[in-house]
């Protein structure tokens, strides 16, 4: 939406901006002005969607140019932000149709609420649900951060979603490493501990941004502030982040204590990562045994087997016959490509994107999006089409 604010506070145009930015779609504050008469003195050429009027200063004579500008502006949504309650300015503003009203200090929760309100009355945009899919490992090694880091990066790139991944690992949490060479300035430990402050432009902050869209919340890196982490913690996280961001990734590691119950709980989908030994299939049944204890739908879980090869005394169906649990995909074993890519911090995708496991990223992407784009073949013609071409050259 793009939106004019009446305002002479710069600090309060720049704080609106910066709220406005960490939307999807964004928020633009496409124009300014001083008061209200200047309002009606600069009419835009183009009627905004939305009119932030800043009420904190308003003299009595100024309220009066309230319904003039609601008619100039008869289709535009409008938001009175005040510091103190005004009783005249209030009805006045009722009136005219005004429905929100914000006190100053801004809360930044309570405008993205306000905002989100009026996207769906103006019909911008339904209410956001994204979806939360934990990745878990049934055996230590068996791969799952790296399928996790790197399918956020696939679901980003190819099918240009917007991604969030949450490292949820207790400690020696490295979903970054895998993905990027940043430091995090932030990590989930500090977010928990400021959890007061949670709205999504200040959750986007914290992220080490991968890609366009695509951005890691990594795990704490003091395990005595992991202690202080609590449930209901994750609780708001996942609120929040479901709203503004079209998949959640749960990197969940191995442990199985409060806060991965919580965030497993409110998965919309598990997948348990292994490969396809015994000892991985020996743990594997303990893991899924503990899912139905709690009471897990089957069909929330669905089995990822990583570096899987072909001809092997051991089937996929002697595997889903043992776990009573279906296989959802494959990842074929190619551990130089996927070493190179660890080592670098480099997604696989944008580092080999010709080798086996990238093509069984782009297919995985397919299968959990369910779809397929129109004008190919889809993800997997998208990704590849190119390279082949040259090669033909």
């Amino acid at each position: 939406m793009k939106a004019l604010l009446i305002s002479n506070d710069e600090r309060l145009q720049a704080e609106l901006a910066a709220q406005g930015s960490a939307r999807l779609p964004a928020l633009l504050l496409a124009h300014t002005r001083r008061d209200l008469r200047d309002a009606l003195e600069r009419l835009l050429p183009q009627p905004p969607e939305l009119v932030l009027f800043d009420a904190s200063e308003v003299a009595p004579a100024q309220a009066e140019l309230l319904e003039p500008l609601a008619r100039h502006y008869p289709d535009a949504s409008f938001i009175l932000l005040t510091r103190a309650p005004q009783h005249e300015l209030l009805i006045r503003a009722m009136r005219v149709g005004m429905r929100e009203v914000l006190q100053l200090p801004l809360v930044h929760r309570a405008l993205h609420e306000a905002l989100d309100r009026i996207e769906i009355e103006r019909g911008v945009t339904a209410v956001r649900e994204g979806k939360a899919l934990a990745f878990i490992s049934c055996k230590g090694g068996s791969g799952a951060t790296f399928l996790a880091t790197n399918f956020g990066y696939a679901l980003a790139a190819l099918a240009g979603r917007k991604v969030l991944l949450l490292d949820l690992h207790g400690q020696f949490g490295d979903a970054t490493l895998y993905v990027s060479d940043q430091k995090p300035a932030m990590t989930l430990s500090d977010i928990c501990s400021q959890i007061g402050r949670l709205d999504p432009a200040f959750l986007e902050s914290c992220l080490v941004h991968v890609a366009p869209g695509y951005g890691v919340l990594a795990a704490a890196d003091d395990p005595a502030l992991a202690t202080q982490m609590k449930p209901d913690h994750i609780d708001a996280i996942l609120r929040v982040a479901r709203q503004h961001y079209d998949y959640v990734l749960l990197d969940v590691g191995r442990q199985i204590d409060a806060l991965s119950l919580r965030a497993l709980d409110q998965a919309d989908a598990i997948y348990p990562v292994l490969q396809l030994a015994l000892p991985d299939i020996r743990d594997g049944r303990r893991l899924l045994d503990i899912f139905r204890s709690l009471g897990y739908p089957q069909e929330r879980t669905r089995l990822i087997v990583n570096r899987y090869e072909k001809g092997g005394k051991l089937r996929l169906a002697d595997l889903e016959q043992a776990l009573g649990a279906d296989v959802l995909h494959t990842v074929p074993n190619d551990y130089l490509s996927a070493t190179d890519s660890v080592n670098q911090g480099i997604p696989l995708l944008q580092l080999a994107r010709s080798s086996p496991v990238a093509r069984s990223l782009a297919e995985l992407v397919e299968t959990v999006t369910e779809r397929r784009l129109p004008e190919s073949k889809g993800l997997f013609d998208r990704l590849f089409g190119r390279a082949e071409t040259s090669m033909g050259e």
